[in-house]
């Protein structure tokens, strides 16, 4: 049963004649579109993807099975593009992405197609469920965002030394993984040092690196729209006991939540075991270890002490748990993992003993 056939049960189950999916990742899982600025409407009498004329070409090589809707030729309203499919097909019961559908398009909707007594019905996670565990073809994608990822911070090695700027870095890190064929980045790039390593989210800026540092790198490469997500830490020069002390505690519960992945296993458990590890510096532990990572960087299942699912095979999921210091530094280490039907596989092969780079 292809994607568009479980999704039609679903629909069929929740007494739904169609929906109108919004959400750019959404889209693309549930047509094929490679693209921005694309809709689609899917119900039983016929698939539409709706974009303007910019992207006309592109969705009818890329989108087979699909009648390709120029929204432009619908006095460029994408609601009135809407309410020509729905009397079309003959739709009385439209779902909609409550979460993805910005109000005015829902104002207007809503008006359009009140006036021929069809109901816009607000739906959640329905497209994400199905985009729970990975295919074949999704994983393979990974695969080869994890081996770009790899090979492109190899080559960044030589380059981190005192008097290099982040941004330099980050530059050349980027660059690496186009060279190796990533298709985009997989978001933006982490690469901080110092005592800017306690923030989780830092940004490159235009500091040196100094001896002493701490170099947090947090990267991933895109590949047909899959990404990859992996963090490594470094120290330049020798490190401080406390550096060994904290990287080796990170290190150990990253190796802890590794082995509390696998099938079956609730959301919550990897996190409840590391936090056995941590000790006197669960303060500076931070409870979000792992997320799901596919067509978006952060999806379904959520690890920490607020997941709620259980893994199950064909999940692909970060483990990254962290200790940071405000003030002080930090340091995370992340790989992307698959969960398979007797346990895991790490995709991401970079080393994780603490390199120190002189």
């Amino acid at each position: 049963m292809n994607k568009v056939e479980k999704l039609l049960d679903i629909l069929k189950a929740q007494k739904l004649d169609g929906i109108y999916i919004t959400k750019e990742s959404n889209v693309k899982y549930t047509t094929g579109y490679p693209d921005e600025l694309a809709y689609a409407v899917i119900c039983p009498q016929g698939q539409y993807v709706i974009t303007d004329s910019r992207f006309t070409e592109l969705a009818e090589s890329s989108c087979p099975g699909f009648e390709i809707v120029n929204w432009h030729l619908f006095d460029r309203s994408i609601p009135k593009a809407i309410e020509n499919i729905c009397s079309k097909a003959g739709i009385k019961r439209l779902g909609f992405e409550e979460c993805f559908t910005t109000y005015d398009k829902y104002a207007d909707l809503e008006k359009r197609l009140g006036a021929y007594g069809i109901e816009l019905v607000p739906t959640q996670n329905i497209i994400e469920e199905l985009r729970y565990a990975k295919s074949e073809e999704e994983v393979a994608n990974t695969r080869i965002a994890c081996e770009i990822a790899d090979k492109a911070l190899e080559e960044l090695i030589p380059y981190i030394k005192p008097g290099v700027t982040e941004r330099e870095l980050c530059a050349r890190l980027e660059f690496s993984m186009k060279m190796h064929g990533a298709h985009d980045l997989g978001f933006e790039t982490i690469l901080i040092s110092g005592a800017k390593t306690s923030l989780l989210h830092g940004k490159p800026s235009d500091k040196k690196i100094e001896e002493g540092d701490f170099v947090l790198i947090d990267f991933g490469a895109k590949y047909n729209g899959y990404i990859s997500d992996m963090t490594r830490t470094f120290v330049v020069g020798e490190p401080s006991q406390k550096q060994l002390e904290v990287y080796n505690l990170v290190k150990e519960g990253q190796e802890t939540g590794l082995e509390y992945m696998g099938p079956g296993i609730h959301a919550t458990k990897p996190d409840a075991e590391i936090r056995k590890k941590v000790g006197s510096y669960e303060e500076y532990y931070y409870a979000g270890i792992g997320h799901g990572v596919g067509l978006d960087l952060h999806e379904e299942p959520f690890l920490g002490n607020y997941g709620t699912k259980t893994m199950v095979p064909g999940c692909v999921i970060t483990m990254e748990p962290g200790i940071y210091i405000p003030g002080w530094g930090g340091v995370r280490i992340e790989d992307t993992v698959l969960i398979t039907e007797n346990g895991k596989e790490v995709l991401t092969h970079f080393p994780k003993e603490l390199m120190i780079l002189k």
